[in-house]
């Protein structure tokens, strides 16, 4: 079925949305820019929290952000209703010392971050991407163009390449960016001059390669959409329109957040991560805000819900073998509803249910995913959360192919009937 004008409308906005968000701080901004265009109020963690019935909130902390509403008719023991998803992606990160190169080439160097599917960030164009801190403390947000590209051995000296491709994870991984020798060159000039900052005050850095491409839509009656980093960016991007419509007149009877944590490729052990204190903190300040004890914040919690959203794998039409024989998500045929019998995924016979409702209530059709039994299955924040806060949590997403590519592939209508689930929850 061609994709609807609605679903194409949000494909586009998505990638104008990776655009924006090419490391997990600027995607963190983004959604602060687009919260805060829309009337939300950004708080500081380091001051006084006041919070008022109807009131719209976020908090950005590094490459974390938590963004919440209020109902009119709030009480100090009101649930709490949590998108989860992540806004980091696997890749590359700048090591120290990363201006490198030799035979006249320069070189970054860098080291791997999370999973990346190595051979996909072969000859493309590549932004760098991320933070910088400066001698003063202050941080500064920095991204170039298309800078670096990954050459692959040509054919006619490798002539066993296509029987397969071993990449040393060292020699093979360091992209090149210009030409000279590196003794006169400073790659981090490069990052300094997009955030207008002189490099002599940079301090410390967190940067990341990205895809440069856009994402785009394509295929028979427009079906797919192609970007980098829809791992996870697909999901935090439905939950940011999903707010937007939803705290326009939200008198539910819980609180509506979105939380975009960071480092969920590397474990999520970080200030900033799902495993780290980062929700609890907000949670319990949210609390203390509208004067509740402790037994009210834990009734709240008992009461509460998070959908921990991030991509599956759809079926492979080149290799159904590493699939469920039975269970075989598809592109375009709606959200996935994620399991696992070892708890990899958080879902039990409530969350499915509860899930089903609200894609009923949305009429968007969901389909199920769970491993094939001789393949690992990964795992996503919503044990993470279930673990920490003791919250009701069930694992969903959108399928895709090429998961953890520097471009995957994901179905224009998936997307879409994401945000419109999203919608449901929030709106209770």
């Amino acid at each position: 079925m061609p994709a609807s004008v609605d679903a194409l409308a949000h494909a586009d906005d998505l990638a104008d949305f990776v655009a924006a968000s090419p490391s997990s701080f600027h995607a963190a901004a983004e959604v602060a820019r687009r919260l805060t265009d829309a009337g939300f109020t950004a708080l500081d963690e380091r001051e006084p929290w006041r919070a008022q019935a109807g009131g719209r909130y976020l908090v950005v902390r590094d490459g974390a952000v938590l963004a919440w509403v209020l109902p009119q008719s709030v009480r100090p023991d009101v649930p709490v209703r949590v998108l989860g998803a992540h806004s980091d992606s696997p890749g590359f990160t700048l090591k120290p010392r990363p201006t490198t190169g030799r035979l006249g080439w320069l070189q970054a160097g860098v080291e791997i971050y999370g999973g990346p599917l190595l051979n996909s960030w072969l000859d493309r164009e590549l932004r760098l991407a991320g933070r910088l801190v400066l001698e003063d403390g202050s941080a500064v947000l920095a991204a170039t163009g298309p800078l670096l590209r990954l050459p692959q051995l040509a054919i006619h000296l490798d002539r066993s390449v296509n029987d397969g491709l071993a990449l040393d994870k060292q020699a093979h991984t360091q992209p090149v960016w210009g030409l000279g020798e590196s003794e006169s060159a400073d790659i981090l000039a490069e990052l300094a001059r997009d955030a207008g900052v002189d490099a002599a005050r940079i301090r410390g850095y967190d940067i990341v390669t990205a895809d440069a491409a856009r994402g785009t839509v394509f295929g028979r009656d427009d079906v797919f959409f192609a970007s980098g980093r829809l791992d996870d960016l697909a999901s935090v991007h439905a939950g940011v329109q999903a707010l937007l419509v939803a705290s326009a007149d939200h008198d539910a009877d819980h609180i509506a957040m979105l939380a975009v944590f960071d480092h969920e490729e590397v474990g999520s052990a970080t200030r900033s991560g799902a495993a780290g204190p980062f929700l609890a903190d907000v949670l319990e300040r949210i609390g203390l805000t509208l004067g509740a004890d402790r037994e009210e914040r834990m009734r709240a919690l008992a009461s509460s819900w998070c959908v921990s959203s991030d991509v599956g794998h759809a079926v492979h039409p080149n290799y159904p073998d590493r699939h469920d024989p039975v269970v075989q998500p598809r592109l375009g045929s709606g959200p996935i509803l994620k399991i696992n019998a070892n708890q990899r995924y958080a879902t039990d016979a409530a969350g499915a249910a509860a899930w089903g409702g609200w894609c009923a209530q949305a009429g968007v059709s969901s389909q199920e995913f769970v491993s094939n039994n001789s393949v690992p299955c990964g795992s996503t924040i919503g044990p993470i959360t279930a673990t920490r806060l003791g919250i009701r949590t069930v694992d969903v997403g959108i399928p895709i192919l090429s998961m953890h590519s520097a471009r995957e592939l994901a179905g224009v209508s998936d997307l879409w009937d994401l945000a419109r689930v999203a919608e449901t929850f929030f709106r209770g």
